[in-house]
């Protein structure tokens, strides 16, 4: 069968020699893509008792593409570099004073320098313009700080480490908020960084409401500025409970919000993060107050949290694909969900973490992060259109059948190794999202506990669906039968590659050149409310989140636009990010036409 366990496309083989091959100068020691599927499955199980065993299961997983792990645990594990194998991680709390500032950015630095990615949620710094009540300075912001983090970032790329990744986020109630949503207006501002503001309840009650918003910040770090507009209670950044803060500005919160969806219309960022709902179906909710997530949004994380990430690549499990009798392998899809839980747990285990709190962090939750790939492809090859009904319903199957069989696995997996070290079993069976999952999964964690504190999390997997032989990235659908692709080289250059996707190629393979069938939809070509509502469907199954691009046409509307967020709140999404064509983003992937594409899959940093 075409593409089980070698290289159909050549692009897949530049992407594998250039990411994921070990070599040490002139040797050589991945020959072949085999080598690295057997060198990642023996790393994984160094830490079983019958270590032979399980890496005959993991590379089973591995050999054809079944199941990708993320980037860094291809490129690492194994090889004896002092790496991380995780993908990003969310940095401590930004302490508001020089001595803090300057610890947060060494340890990103330290961080990125690893090969991993960091997010940092700068609303703890004081706003611009105001005066410290401890040293009398003025505040310069939060946007000045992130600049030096900016070059930083720059700086540790020039070294050779791998693409840079950062995500930044604001509350939207900070007194610089207006100042970080136009932040990247200019295309030379801040470009090692992914923005996305932290937007609550209360604030889309307010815009709704048309009311005034309090624009706010912590009383006890702030000097008494003689304009007195009174002061409130807010659970700040650094914060457990409500903490008096001081109005510095008030404004029409329809305003602000227009001002947010204005800057993402004309150049794709900010981002929107509903960071309530993100803490209220959070499990560790209990113990956790998320205000950040990884660079491209899908894992929520607190302060020194990683991301272990891993997806399942759907379009191997179509049986008699494009047939009448097309269907989902689902005996192999479960066994394999269980074994690449198995797998994820273990590299916990096995990968180095540049800070000893990460690794604290990482040991404490046991946080896994296991997606899918190549749905687009696997829809194409059941013959349904993806932004049907039947498609929907589908996914929505495939992913909940994954959930539950994760959840099983992670409590047996606890009843043989141990429940992670900080579970209140009590309190995470009667949060919100284990509340939702069938009551034998819940019997289950009363029983056995909980390997992993969060298990589902849908990344973009940008390279390693390009090396799965080009099947579609992540949630998304095909982008394109044939098109473009910009591949970042070892020296951090581009080449360009023409490729096709995988279920196309598949089908000219057994049917000929002939006129793709309706269900061979692609990315442009489906409605922003059919994106919206495959994520919305998926979200339920999914403890993290899910990173989805939003395809909008150059020529929609702007009141149309703003009202795809206000759908995406109503959705009950975590998220939403949208792409509509600018001068200021360009583009990594295009047709062969000379149109500009519509999703920013190079954001993602496999």
């Amino acid at each position: 069968m075409m593409g089980t366990g070698h290289f159909v496309c050549d692009v897949s083989d530049r992407v594998w020699r250039a990411k994921y091959q070990y070599k040490d100068d002139d040797i050589v020691y991945d020959q072949t893509i085999d080598d690295t599927w057997r060198r990642v499955a023996r790393a994984a199980a160094a830490v079983e008792d019958d270590s032979d065993n399980w890496s005959q299961l993991f590379y089973r997983i591995l050999k054809d593409f079944r199941f990708l792990p993320g980037g860094r645990i291809l490129a690492g594990a194994g090889t004896g570099r002092r790496v991380t194998l995780c993908n990003c991680f969310v940095m401590n709390i930004v302490e508001d004073s020089i001595d803090g500032i300057f610890d947060a950015l060494k340890e990103g630095a330290i961080t990125m320098q690893q090969g991993g990615g960091v997010g940092y949620d700068f609303s703890t710094l004081r706003p611009a313009g105001t005066y410290a009540r401890t040293v009398g300075n003025i505040a310069s912001g939060p946007v000045s700080f992130m600049r030096i983090w900016d070059k930083m970032c720059a700086t540790i790329l020039s070294t050779g480490s791998r693409r840079g990744a950062m995500m930044a986020t604001l509350r939207c109630d900070h007194p610089d908020i207006e100042q970080f949503i136009d932040a990247k207006k200019d295309r030379h501002e801040l470009r090692h960084f992914n923005l996305s503001v932290l937007v609550s309840d209360a604030f889309m009650e307010a815009v709704r409401g048309d009311h005034q918003w309090p624009l706010v910040f912590p009383a006890g770090r702030l000097e008494h500025s003689g304009d007195d507009l009174g002061t409130i209670e807010a659970v700040w950044s650094n914060a457990s409970v409500p903490v008096v803060c001081r109005v510095i500005k008030r404004v029409r919160a329809r305003a602000l919000w227009e001002r947010l969806m204005r800057a993402t219309y004309d150049y794709a960022e900010p981002g929107v993060l509903f960071v309530d709902r993100i803490n209220e179906t959070n499990p560790l909710s209990y113990r956790e107050r998320i205000t950040a997530t990884n660079p491209c949004g899908e894992v929520p994380l607190p302060p020194y949290g990683a991301c272990n990430l891993g997806s399942i690549n759907l379009a191997r499990f179509v049986l008699h694909a494009f047939q009448k009798d097309a269907c989902f392998d689902w005996p192999d899809l479960n066994e394999t969900t269980k074994t690449a839980i198995r797998f994820l747990d273990n590299v916990i285990d096995i990968s180095r973490y540049p800070l000893q709190a990460q690794r604290d962090q990482a040991q404490g939750t046991r946080r896994i992060g296991l997606g899918i790939t190549g749905l687009g492809d696997a829809l194409a090859m059941l013959g349904l259109r993806y932004d049907s009904d039947a498609a929907r319903e589908h996914a929505q199957q495939c992913i909940a059948g994954i959930c539950h069989t994760a959840y099983r696995a992670s409590s047996e997996l606890s009843r043989i190794k141990g429940s992670f070290p900080l579970l209140d079993t009590n309190s995470h069976i009667h949060g919100a999202f284990v509340q939702s999952l069938p009551e034998d999964i819940r019997d289950g964690i009363a029983e056995d506990g909980l390997r992993n504190s969060h298990l589902l999390a849908i990344a973009p997997t940008g390279s390693i669906s390009l090396l799965a032989n080009n099947v579609s990235s992540g949630v998304e659908p095909i982008f394109e039968c044939a098109f473009t692709r910009r591949i970042v080289e070892p020296d951090g250059h581009y080449s360009v590659h023409a490729v096709d996707d995988y279920a196309w190629r598949r089908w000219c393979a057994e049917h000929g050149q002939s006129r793709a069938p309706a269900y061979f939809v692609t990315a442009r070509k489906i409605s922003p409310q059919g994106h919206l509502q495959m994520q919305a469907v998926l979200q339920p199954y999914v403890d993290q989140a899910i990173s989805k691009t939003i395809n909008v046409s150059e020529a929609m509307v702007f009141t149309d636009f703003q009202e795809l967020y206000q759908q995406a709140y109503d959705m009950g999404l975590k998220g939403c990010t949208t792409y509509r064509p600018n001068p200021v983003t360009g583009a990594v992937l295009s047709p062969h036409q000379d149109d500009i594409h519509c999703c920013i899959i190079e954001r993602e940093g496999d």
